[in-house]
């Protein structure tokens, strides 16, 4: 996955392949790409859990612009207790749905292959993404420039 996704960056012109050989640390994924990669996918749950929360603090300070015009407080409604009671219980509701799924269904996503006995001598015939990447799939092959399917 890793070699797949920065391999997009050689369809950048002129910077692409320097661009990927600084990303990977060297000419091939090694030690120095695991490395990053890792430090990336440590780091980026904090960053965006900081940016959540300078947003929302920015928003409770500052105040939402409202695209009726209503400047007076009457207008308003208070985001607690009415909206974060409601978000409070949609979020419990899909968590709850989310363990009911994966505790009695937890195969109910995979595909069937997955399931057969590997080969590491043969290719499969067909190998297809998972589920969550078929849209970013289905772009990439329906476009047959690579630099076209990397922008789109």
């Amino acid at each position: 996955a890793a070699g797949l996704i920065t391999n997009l960056l050689t369809a950048v012109p002129y910077v692409g392949t320097t661009l990927t050989t600084w990303l990977w640390g060297g000419f091939s994924i090694n030690d120095p790409t695991l490395t990053r990669f890792f430090a990336m996918h440590f780091m980026l749950p904090f960053l965006i859990i900081s940016m959540s929360s300078i947003h929302i603090m920015l928003l409770h300070k500052e105040g939402s612009s409202n695209p009726l015009g209503t400047n007076s407080d009457i207008d308003k409604i208070p985001f607690h207790p009415y909206h974060s009671y409601k978000d409070t219980l949609m979020l419990t509701i899909m968590i709850t749905l989310m363990f009911m799924i994966m505790s009695f269904t937890p195969n109910i996503f995979n595909d069937p292959e997955n399931f057969s006995k590997a080969n590491p001598m043969v290719t499969p015939q067909h190998i297809k993404p998972e589920w969550y990447f078929l849209f970013a799939y289905g772009i990439l092959r329906s476009i047959p420039n690579k630099l076209g399917g990397m922008v789109t």
